[in-house]
């Protein structure tokens, strides 16, 4: 069992809230409006204003790219008031996760952050990772990615105590996943298909009112990171590995340290630590609303979840325009 962090207890989970509503107020700015990077670059921008505005020493782990990618909230930037003195505070994050989606005022757009001390989150390349995940209360190894996905809804029916027909898997809506799609639905499966965030995708699976109870594919590296801070806080398994397809993502690999690049990774060998996690709604979602303004409020929606304590906190805030 993981002890609890100390350099959690010193975090306040409501001031983590605080920097993800800041990036998805700005971003709900350029909801509908088509432009993809400039809705990113108002989430990047609030975050990590918010970010340096708190006593931590931080540093970020998972972001924007490499350095000489992204102008801000790249991998390795520091940030916060408190460098070299603070707690020492590894930042994974996605301020905007979902650009297409709200450029398209679609649903289920999110900024999402995840907390751990330092050296505890798996620093993730900026590559590609095959992904499978389920929510919590099911026996450890029930699911694996190394078994083919008629035999992963057969393995998670059979513990459900469910006919395979009755498991339902999202799936990020991809050329690359046909062949996927078509083997789930062989077995009965319904497929749950998604355009983009699969942060988002990894979660519902933890949430029993959105239905889904298998998450399967290949998505961002990253973004596996993030989902798999969510899944600590609240249960679940999660196995991942890296996909490299040229000698550029396998250097990327090397810069950050990672030498086997055929490692299968669980859930607590990429979040090695407690974690919290934040994640705020920019577009209305299955488990999020998006921002809204409604006589002269702005209104924004977060849950907030600590693997300490094992809590979940929805919080909604309303501030005057």
């Amino acid at each position: 069992m993981v002890k609890r962090s100390d350099v959690l207890e010193r975090v306040l989970v409501l001031e983590m809230v605080r920097v993800t509503e800041c990036a998805a107020m700005a971003a709900s700015h350029l909801v509908g409006r088509g432009d993809e990077k400039a809705a990113d670059a108002a989430a990047v921008d609030a975050m990590r204003d918010a970010l340096n505005e708190l006593a931590f020493d931080g540093t970020i782990v998972i972001g924007e790219g490499e350095r000489d990618e992204a102008p801000m909230l790249y991998i390795g930037e520091k940030v916060g008031a408190a460098i070299g003195t603070g707690p020492k505070i590894d930042i994974a994050l996605d301020p905007l996760e979902g650009t297409t989606l709200t450029a398209k005022a679609m649903a289920n757009a999110l900024a999402v952050m995840a907390w751990a001390p330092k050296g505890t989150l798996l620093n993730a390349p900026d590559t590609y990772m095959d992904k499978i995940a389920c929510g919590p209360g099911y026996p450890a190894g029930v699911i694996d990615l190394d078994k083919s996905p008629g035999e992963n809804v057969q393995a998670l029916a059979n513990a459900k105590g469910v006919a395979a027909e009755e498991i339902t898997v999202c799936v990020l809506d991809r050329p690359r996943h046909a062949e996927i799609i078509a083997a789930l639905r062989a077995v009965g499966a319904r497929v749950y298909l998604i355009t983009d965030g699969d942060v988002a995708g990894v979660m519902n699976t933890a949430d029993p009112e959105t239905g889904v109870d298998l998450y399967l594919g290949s998505g961002g590296a990253p973004e596996g990171v993030l989902a798999c801070a969510a899944l600590k806080c609240v249960g679940g398994q999660f196995q991942g590995r890296l996909v490299f397809r040229n000698a550029d993502e396998r250097a990327r690999a090397a810069r950050v340290g990672i030498t086997d690049l055929d490692r299968k990774y669980d859930l607590h060998e990429m979040v090695r630590a407690d974690a919290i996690f934040a994640a705020t709604g920019v577009t209305k979602g299955a488990l999020l609303d998006g921002v809204t303004l409604k006589d002269g409020f702005v209104h924004t929606h977060t849950l907030v979840m600590n693997s300490a304590t094992h809590t979940v906190r929805e919080v909604r805030m309303k501030r005057p325009v």
